[in-house]
Parts: C-alpha cells; structure tokens; sequence
C-alpha cells in the first residue's frame, strides 16, 4: 500500500513536471495567449469546470484590492477595456495546488516578450475571497480561504494583438482547489 502511494506521488509529480516543460516550450515558441490556456485545459490535472466567451464593453479589470466604499464593493483601482473576453475556471485535482499551477503560468507569461505585470496581490491583500468569486468572476466555486487566495493581472502584446490576462487561484480545502483566468482580447480601436 505504501508503495503504492509513493508511486503515485512520483507519477503525479512527473506529470507537473512535464506541464513545467510544456509551458516552458511554449514560452520558446511564442505562443498566443490562447494557446497557453489550451495547453493548460489539455494539462490532466486540471479539470476544466466553467468556460465562457463573450463580446464586452467597457470591461473593468481589477488593478486593486476589493474594498467597501460607501457601502458598495468596488476596486482601489482598475481599467476598463472591450474586446472579446474568454472566462476559464479549473479545478486543480490529484495533489496539485492552484497556487502551484499558478506559479508555472505565471513564470511561462513573464518568459514572453511583451508581457507585463500591471498587478499582483496575495492572501488577505486581495479583498475579501467571496467578493473576487461572486461579484468580479461569477463562479461561487472560487470562494475560498483568503489567506490560499492570489491574483495577477498581465498585459500582452502579441504580434498586432492586445491583451489583459487575469488569473486568480484559490482553494476551500485540499481537495476545492481552482484555478482562474480571464482572457480580454483587446478590440481594435476604429
């Protein structure tokens, strides 16, 4: 039974490191943003629970915490952009933690040319987990502890092409963990 467990464990560790090598040589080569989170859909230890895909107007993009003003929840700061916005929501399974699926995406995008971090926030200095989950994503899957909660937020340029990538994981318990991502294609301005 023990070594069975352990072969387990080295069997799921071996598949991260293969997401690791993937998402590395996908840094290489350059790919869209799009290609990165089908990579990641196709990674077998995330397990695609939501997705959508939506034309917007007037986006806001949380570049802050959430906090309460004046009785409404609101960003400290944030942007607002229109384009095409493709929602992804994971549940990381098998061991792995979102924060750790997270790290990897996050160290592909930073590997990019034309990739730059407009925020970042960890644990408690996000806001309140349930606000970023109900009110700014839409997936109550994603309320969690506050203290397991962390958020990014990446502008692109690939070729011609604008884009915002937030990414947010968060986790309930060992085996509730999420991972995020909304992808805004930024529409060409006429």
């Amino acid at each position: 039974m023990k070594s069975t467990l352990i072969d387990h464990r080295v069997s799921c560790r071996a598949a991260f490191v293969s997401l690791v090598l993937l998402l590395a040589c996908t840094a290489v080569v350059a790919a869209t943003p799009e290609e990165l989170l089908q990579r990641l859909n196709d990674y077998p230890h995330a397990q695609q629970v939501a997705h959508s895909e939506e034309e917007v107007r007037d986006h806001e993009i949380g570049l802050g915490a959430m906090q309460k003003v004046s009785g409404a929840w609101k960003f400290k700061n944030s942007e607002r952009q229109s384009g095409a916005l493709s929602r992804r929501t994971w549940q990381i399974v098998d061991g792995f933690t979102s924060i750790e699926v997270m790290g990897r995406l996050v160290a592909t995008l930073e590997e990019q040319a034309g990739t730059s971090l407009l925020f970042s926030c960890d644990a408690r200095a996000c806001g309140q987990g349930v606000q970023w989950a109900n009110r700014v994503f839409h997936q109550r899957v994603l309320y969690g502890r506050e203290d397991l909660q962390r958020y990014r937020v990446y502008a692109l340029q690939v070729d011609d092409a604008g884009y915002r990538m937030a990414v947010y994981a968060s986790a309930r318990t060992a085996d509730r963990q999420y991972l995020h991502v909304d992808l805004l294609r930024i529409a060409d301005e006429d």
